[in-house]
């Protein structure tokens, strides 16, 4: 059984490498997906699968982890929540953007696929 920040740490390996199909290996057949660059709530591996397939394609994607907003919780041995802040990069008409996002996590370390929820929201710029 994996540990959460290494779960993490594997979510985000496969982001910053464009493996689509280990990204996609990771969130539960019954995982709901609450994403930063939609106003939509993904319910179903086929809207997963569209939503993450058409952010991999985004030139220049990777994502990095403020290291020290990440908290775990140990809900029971398997279950765990984790939360923080990442950034999201990426160009957009050839400029390299970057999108602040806090994020949450719920996961099961006993199943073979241990993303159940997935919440990620761009963090709103201060006025």
């Amino acid at each position: 059984m994996k540990e959460p920040r290494q779960l993490l740490k594997d979510w985000m390996d496969a982001v910053n490498s464009g493996d689509l199909v280990g990204l996609l290996a990771l969130y539960d057949e019954c995982a709901v997906v609450i994403p930063t660059f939609s106003n939509r709530l993904l319910g179903r591996p086929e809207t997963i699968r569209d939503y993450f397939t058409r952010l991999c394609g985004r030139e220049e994607l990777s994502i990095a982890l403020h290291e020290k907003t990440l908290d775990v919780q140990r809900i029971t041995e398997s279950i765990h929540a984790m939360t923080g802040i990442y950034c999201w990069r990426f160009a957009v008409d050839g400029e390299l953007l970057s999108f602040e996002a806090r994020f949450s996590y719920l996961l099961d370390l006993s199943r073979p696929r241990p993303i159940l929820q997935h919440h990620s929201s761009q963090i709103p710029r201060m006025l």
